[in-house]
């Protein structure tokens, strides 16, 4: 069963930003599904296990973004 994980990224402002998210959160061992939405600042996350927020906050940090939990 796949848990959904939401989280909020600033600085996010087109298409590119969404796939620099996306290629790094997906990344983290786990994640099976990942929806990335610039314009309202969202990700959310799927996963088959739990993930570490500190695993997504560092992966989105790493694509020049900041996260904060949902």
């Amino acid at each position: 069963m796949t848990q959904t994980t939401a989280y909020t990224v600033t600085g996010m402002t087109c298409g590119h930003c969404e796939a620099a998210v996306r290629g790094e959160v997906s990344k983290i061992a786990g994640v099976e599904t990942i929806a990335v939405d610039a314009a309202s600042g969202t990700l959310v996350v799927g996963s088959i296990a739990p993930l570490s927020d500190d695993d997504v906050f560092a992966a989105v940090d790493e694509a020049g973004y900041e996260a904060a939990r949902a």
